[in-house]
């Protein structure tokens, strides 16, 4: 098991990749506390997790928050090993008609509550420890309306080599995922119907050069990796799970020619 008597701390772990994360670290030995602001997910989160699964409520924008996060898995499981940076939300946020506080809002949980998360954890963080913050493929593709869910998930990408940097005296590393388009709650604001969901999916799907969304199990496979030994002498980058979207968009199906 590569997380035997580990203990993890998941933001956003009630659902979607920071739930199906902290479903692999469990089955890869490790405790694994997680938050999110709705106590029903929670609990039906931690219902499936388990034993070593503990669940906190909490809204990491407000100041003690993240505090108050950590000191609760200290107590329940005596340490802390990893740190899975996932807690976002998004947002359209198009020039002409965004207002300032949906646009703080969406940087203020998507950043500054990262930095401020991994702050409040760095004194406790054991030596040999992994960081792992959640990008997306927005911090590079331009997609129009998005400029503050785009700039909150390039914040995370400086952010990662800044803290890899700040963190390599202590022997903790610092990595980011970033994620391509992944089947998770997320999209159930663009398409409220099945029907609505598939056609969603299906027009997305042909920007991606594998041809099909991510499933958050992905991805949640690369924060492993990182959060393992395995990534030991790795530091500073970033693992893109996207399909292709990033480095080969040439291969994407909507360029291919018609077979």
């Amino acid at each position: 098991m590569r997380l035997r008597d580990k203990t993890a701390l998941i933001t956003g772990g009630n659902s979607g990749i920071g739930l199906a994360t902290a479903e692999r670290f469990v089955q890869e030995g490790a405790r694994v506390a997680i938050t999110g602001r709705d106590r029903k997910t929670l609990d039906a989160a931690a219902a499936k997790l388990g034993p070593n699964a503990l669940a906190i409520q909490a809204d990491l924008t407000e100041d003690g928050a993240a505090e108050r996060a950590i000191a609760a898995t200290i107590e329940r499981f005596g340490a802390l090993d990893v740190l899975f940076l996932n807690a976002g939300i998004s947002g359209s946020t198009p020039v002409g008609t965004t207002i300032r506080a949906d646009f703080e809002r969406i940087i203020a949980t998507n950043l500054t509550a990262v930095f401020f998360t991994a702050q409040a954890a760095a004194p406790h963080l054991k030596k040999g420890g992994s960081i792992v913050l959640n990008g997306s493929v927005h911090q590079v593709l331009g997609i129009p309306g998005a400029s503050a869910y785009a700039a909150s998930k390039g914040g995370i990408g400086a952010m990662n080599r800044v803290l890899a940097s700040e963190f390599a005296p202590r022997g903790i590393r610092v990595n980011s995922v970033v994620p391509g388009a992944t089947r998770t709650p997320i999209w159930a604001a663009r398409a409220t119907t099945p029907e609505a969901l598939a056609a969603l999916e299906n027009g997305y799907s042909r920007s991606i050069p594998l041809g099909h969304f991510g499933e958050a199990v992905d991805i949640a496979n690369a924060v492993l990796f990182l959060a393992s030994d395995e990534a030991r002498h790795i530091t500073g980058t970033e693992i893109v799970v996207d399909g292709g979207t990033i480095g080969a968009p040439a291969g994407s199906p909507i360029f291919r020619a018609e077979t």
